[in-house]
């Protein structure tokens, strides 16, 4: 299923007297959030609070200051601490081909060459290596662990909602 909105970030406290928003960045780029014109407030369980627009966004120590429009004075930011900055899909930044927004893989239903079915992905993890992980939860078992590398997931097709994988020798087998 594809989400119309792509979370970018989460409102972490009030910067300053003047109404100015700390974001924590959930993106790989911090810096689209210079470009950031409008967006949705959204709570921990999808309630759309608002639309808002913005009036001045930057950078600063890895995560965006920005300031919206009507929110003017520390009070009024600091209500907003905890929510999601969440952008419609068609704002979103255009990825490159073979790169996936991680909302659009939960929900994948994932399937090895030799073994099958092997469950869904229900979390995608950073690691501070060069790839992501993969939690695949399977009915009744341990959840598998995936490095998310193109040696093994071969195919991503977010319309089908399926990703094939072919595990490397002994993976599956640690979680057996």
């Amino acid at each position: 299923m594809i989400n119309d909105r792509i979370t970018i970030g989460k409102i972490i406290g009030a910067h300053g007297v003047r109404g100015e928003v700390k974001v924590f960045p959930i993106t790989d780029n911090v810096r689209r959030f210079t470009k950031l014109k409008k967006c949705f407030l959204v709570t921990e369980n999808s309630v759309v609070k608002q639309e808002i627009n913005v009036k001045t966004s930057r950078v600063d120590r890895g995560n965006a200051l920005i300031t919206f429009e009507g929110i003017d004075d520390r009070d009024k930011a600091m209500l907003l601490k905890g929510l999601l900055i969440e952008v419609a899909r068609e704002d979103a930044v255009k990825l490159p081909k073979d790169e996936f927004f991680i909302v659009d893989l939960i929900g994948l239903t994932v399937i090895d060459k030799n073994l099958g079915e092997l469950g869904k992905i229900d979390d995608v993890y950073e690691t501070g290596a060069s790839h992501h992980i993969l939690s695949v939860k399977r009915k009744g078992k341990k959840d598998l662990q995936i490095p998310f590398l193109k040696a093994i997931c071969k195919n991503t097709d977010i319309e089908e909602g399926i990703m094939e994988v072919e595990l490397p020798e002994g993976l599956y087998e640690i979680y057996e």
